[in-house]
């Protein structure tokens, strides 16, 4: 009869887990509204198509310079960063791995158990065996033999997945396990920016050296000229001064842009991971990158779908949602299953004695909190705040994303009618200072004319070199602000 009515009570409890496995809690993950725009604004560059957004291209399509791309590939494999990114994924990953064994029981072994428990006259009670009397001796008054057990064994308790706990766990660990994957990403992307910056960073500063050491040249050319004028009486020495001061303000120049240049190259070798040291260079700073006439910006939506900060702020949200659920399963009744097998035996000799010392025995557990302090409470309402937290994040995210990338639309395309200007500028101050120059022996212009139209002239080449990188670094963060990089 006891042992019908013990079959009956681990059928019961097995009843209520087929009963109240309908009864999950938690809310499923459903992406908010994001009220994303149908195209950027400033969305107007008439050099790209309407088929494939840049972002879809890979970079190693996407930039055409060797010497570029294996800095980029070094950079990808030997930079800390991007280690320590890899590092996450892994950790991540053996942690996504050990939950998909949360549904099966836990296991534990007693090799060799030995309990033996002493008590005295004052505990009130005699010995519990007849092992002083087998041994032909009266029980001590104090600390004699209470309890003399051997044991080995083998015990299991299973926790049943009622209100999707460990489900939950999975999604939570899911969530987190891909975000560490777009950090990773994120961090590409940024990489790949950086070393690209860096890269024509170094075109343009050799650019300008060759500008301040043509016009140093030039300037050389008027000092000698002026010289000569001053020679003869035609001049004062206030005019050797002035373009002696002009030359030096080039000349200048030279050791400055070498040092940027020192510092520059140890910038870059960092990011690929590498000790201070030079930094090879290509040939021409022309068509370093794609400019295909049959690639897009994409739509905003596209942003969701290509960003690595915003595809991680969407799994921080997907892990807050289920930590959410997680709590509020703690809040419920858990079932959960225990038994045990092995041999146990009052005295050593009888240890593995079978079948008598044999030991065996299964149960069950429905519990529930009752009195918590309203601790499991408030752990569930404040992961509902995180996971409203996590959904505002992801709403500035996108938000941030899609004025990024019209920022860099525009800029792309304001730069561009500069360097028109530019260039504009830059033959209007050649020409000035060939007339300064034939004007100037023809004695129809001074020699400050002379000077100030050479001054002209290094600003205007000086610019066109800047306003070239800050247009080439605008593409690149074109590139990045759509998601493009990480593939």
């Amino acid at each position: 009869m006891k042992r019908l009515a013990y079959i009956k009570a681990i059928v019961g409890l097995f009843a209520a887990f087929l009963l109240i496995q309908g009864c999950k809690v938690g809310e499923k993950y459903q992406q908010p509204d994001l009220n994303l725009p149908e195209k950027f604004r400033g969305d107007t560059l008439a050099y790209f198509g309407d088929t494939s957004s840049i972002s879809r291209i890979s970079w190693k399509e996407f930039f055409h310079d060797p010497t570029l791309k294996d800095l980029i590939d070094s950079a990808l494999t030997y930079n800390y960063d991007m280690r320590t990114a890899m590092k996450n994924i892994d950790i991540a990953n053996k942690w996504m791995r050990q939950n998909r064994f949360n549904y099966l029981p836990e296991v534990d072994a007693t090799i060799a158990g030995v309990n033996k428990q002493y008590r005295s006259k004052e505990f009130g009670s005699g010995p519990s065996t007849r092992w002083y009397d087998r041994k032909g001796t009266k029980a001590p008054e104090n600390m004699f033999t209470y309890t003399s057990q051997f044991g080995t064994e083998i015990g299991f308790s299973w926790e049943i997945d009622i209100w999707g706990k460990i489900s939950n766990a999975k999604d939570q660990l899911t969530a987190e396990y891909l975000n560490t994957q777009e950090a990773r990403n994120a961090i590409q992307t940024n990489l790949i920016a950086s070393v690209a910056k860096g890269y024509f960073n170094l075109l343009m500063l050799d650019a300008k050296i060759e500008v301040a050491k043509r016009n140093l040249q030039l300037n050389d050319s008027t000092l000698q000229m002026i010289k000569l004028q001053y020679a003869a009486g035609e001049i004062t020495a206030l005019a050797i001064q002035q373009t002696e001061s002009q030359r030096l303000l080039a000349a200048s120049l030279v050791p400055e842009l070498e040092k940027d240049i020192v510092l520059q190259e140890n910038a870059l070798r960092i990011l690929i991971g590498q000790m201070p040291g030079e930094i090879k260079r290509g040939t021409s700073s022309e068509h370093l990158f794609a400019e295909n006439k049959d690639i897009s910006l994409g739509s905003p939506v596209e942003i969701v779908r290509n960003r690595p900060d915003v595809r991680g702020a969407e799994w921080s949200l997907v892990a807050a949602n289920a930590n959410a659920n997680i709590q509020q399963a703690m809040r419920y009744p858990s079932l959960s299953l225990e038994g045990v097998f092995g041999v146990n035996s009052m005295l050593p000799k009888n240890w593995f004695s079978i079948p008598g010392a044999l030991l065996g025995g299964i149960g069950g557990n429905l519990t529930a909190p009752i009195l918590k302090n309203k601790k499991l409470k408030i752990q569930w309402e404040v992961a509902k705040l995180e996971r409203d937290k996590a959904e505002i994040a992801f709403q500035q995210t996108v938000l941030e994303a899609v004025s990024e990338v019209s920022d860099a639309v525009v800029t792309v395309e304001k730069l561009r009618e500069q360097l028109d200007f530019a260039r504009q500028r830059v033959e209007n101050s050649d020409k000035a200072v060939r007339n300064a120059n034939l004007l100037f022996k023809g004695g129809y212009a001074t020699y400050l004319e002379v000077i100030t139209a050479q001054g002209n002239a290094l600003n205007s080449d000086l610019d066109l070199v800047e306003l070239r990188q800050a247009h080439l670094e605008s593409y690149v963060d074109l590139y990045r602000s759509l998601g493009g990089g990480w593939r």
